[in-house]
């Protein structure tokens, strides 16, 4: 009885096997169709990829004229946009992405020393330089140090800092140069915490592109930038500049 019973086990085994081999046919199409469609999604590129491939080129005034059109092209009816048309003669020349921070600024507004002197009002900057973060900002308030000399430089973004503090502190002395981003800029604007009566720089960060390679007028969070750059050039008589930085 053992004998036959081990004679039926090993018939079996060649059926069990042909059949697993059979089934195993018929996922092999499934695996396939898997590989393939993960080669493809690894193919397509994401906007990190474009943007990695594209050389960093200094920013030019119309660019700036096409990104504020586009922020106001849904706000303002087509009249009131030939009025937010910025003149040439409002620009300096940007960076072409050789220069320091200080080195450019020093070429940008050569009389510094004399200006920083002059200037005595509170709740003002004389330069105010806008970017995308508040790391970056610390950042360039490093950077800022060999053209500042004995002139003042603040904060002016949200992290960690209370906008009340902002406008005690802007109140309370003489600053030169203020360094923010574009959503706590316009708050400050909007509380008056700072007015534009003493500024004469506008630079915006405009080719520095954080982890995901992503330029300041990339990001969601600071789309208002227009709004700013808008409101900053219509209250005052500064002149503006764009690219401070590469990538």
């Amino acid at each position: 009885t053992d004998a036959s019973e081990a004679a039926e086990e090993e018939e079996e085994k060649p059926v069990e096997q042909t059949q697993m081999k059979a089934e195993k046919r018929k996922r092999q199409p499934d695996k396939a169709a898997k590989v393939k469609k993960k080669s493809e999604a690894r193919k397509k590129k994401t906007i990190t990829d474009v943007l990695a491939s594209s050389d960093p080129k200094p920013g030019s005034p119309a660019d700036l004229q096409d990104l504020v059109t586009l922020y106001f092209s849904d706000k303002r009816s087509v009249i009131e946009l030939e009025e937010l048309k910025l003149a040439d003669s409002s620009f300096l020349s940007s960076n072409d992405l050789t220069h320091t921070l200080s080195s450019y600024l020093k070429q940008v507004c050569p009389k510094w020393a004399k200006i920083q002197k002059q200037h005595s009002e509170t709740g003002s900057v004389v330069i105010l330089i806008v970017c995308s973060s508040a790391l970056r900002a610390i950042e360039l308030l490093k950077q800022v140090t060999a053209f500042k000399g004995e002139a003042k430089a603040v904060k002016l973004f949200a992290k960690h800092i209370k906008i009340e503090e902002q406008v005690k502190l802007l109140r309370k002395g003489v600053a030169h140069i203020g360094i923010g981003t574009p959503g706590r800029i316009s708050a400050l604007i909007e509380k008056e915490g700072l007015n534009l009566q003493a500024l004469r720089y506008v630079v915006l960060d405009w080719n520095w592109r954080d982890q995901k390679l992503r330029r300041m007028v990339d990001i969601p969070e600071v789309s208002c930038c227009p709004l700013v750059v808008q409101t900053i050039i219509t209250s005052s008589s500064c002149c503006l500049v764009l690219s401070i930085d590469g990538i």
